[in-house]
């Protein structure tokens, strides 16, 4: 064979090498775009489920509280979130705001009966609840005191914020010594936030989520808006879909059970 049928024979085989080189690496990207894309659309659709049942349950509670002070439900949720909100604006300036108070949002007057506890119930149903650890300083005082009761000084160790009560007491003997002292303390809170309108829309379909009033007037619904499967195309060959999110039925969450 001449060398010029080699040369061409060698440089068709480097050609038909490349190729196959390119075709696997696209083959091994296309694996990895097959397994991780919808793995990301799933947590995405996953996200919005879950954001969606978050907003009703907080549209429910508002619900809850706009009666609590009105005496009935409304199913005008943006109403009810600005007036729940007002009130407990109200009892951040003053918080003997309680009781028959009136009220005026917008150019409509009307009565409310805040009752006692509301800020809290607010705080702690609008709220993550959270733990943080503080750190604290403190003085250890080692006191004697005349007992009484045994008839004889007693040795006793207290705060040295208390101190000065001992010492003011006809038993008080000595002071013998304060010792500073350092401890960790886990102390539970509350994260509040307010309810806000954008929680009275869908985050899939951005509509107003459905609220209806039963049994005279006595019971509250919360539907999602969504009827049909919303489907998102993503990279072509893939599909964000988000099916209906459920309801909240007189405090009964579909997704309960």
């Amino acid at each position: 064979m001449s060398d010029y049928n080699q040369s061409e024979l060698s440089n068709q085989r480097k050609k038909y090498s490349d190729i196959l080189e390119l075709v696997i690496v696209f083959s091994f990207l296309f694996l990895i775009i097959s397994i991780y894309v919808p793995r990301a659309i799933w947590d995405e659709e996953e996200l919005y489920e879950n954001q969606s049942h978050f907003h009703m349950e907080n549209m429910y509670d508002v619900q809850n509280f706009y009666k609590s002070i009105t005496g009935e439900y409304d199913p005008d949720g943006l109403w009810a979130t600005e007036v729940v909100n007002s009130v407990r604006d109200s009892l951040t300036g003053d918080s003997t705001y309680l009781g028959e108070q009136s009220i005026t949002l917008g150019n409509k007057s009307f009565m409310v009966n805040v009752p006692k506890g509301y800020d809290i119930e607010f705080d702690t149903t609008f709220g993550f609840p959270m733990t943080r650890r503080d750190t604290i300083f403190d003085t250890t005082a080692t006191i004697v005191m005349y007992s009484e009761d045994l008839s004889r000084n007693d040795t006793s160790y207290v705060q040295k914020k208390r101190l000065t009560m001992f010492m003011d007491d006809s038993n008080f003997v000595a002071l013998l010594d304060e010792v500073p002292t350092k401890r960790v303390e886990v102390v539970s809170y509350y994260d509040s936030y307010m309810p806000d309108s954008v929680m009275y829309f869908c985050p899939v379909t951005d509509k107003p989520y459905l609220i209806s009033l039963s049994d005279e007037g006595n019971a509250v619904r919360v539907d999602s808006p969504i009827e049909e499967t919303v489907v998102r195309k993503r990279y072509t060959i893939f599909a964000f879909k988000a099916d209906n999110h459920g309801f909240i039925d007189d405090g009964t969450k579909s997704w309960d059970r």
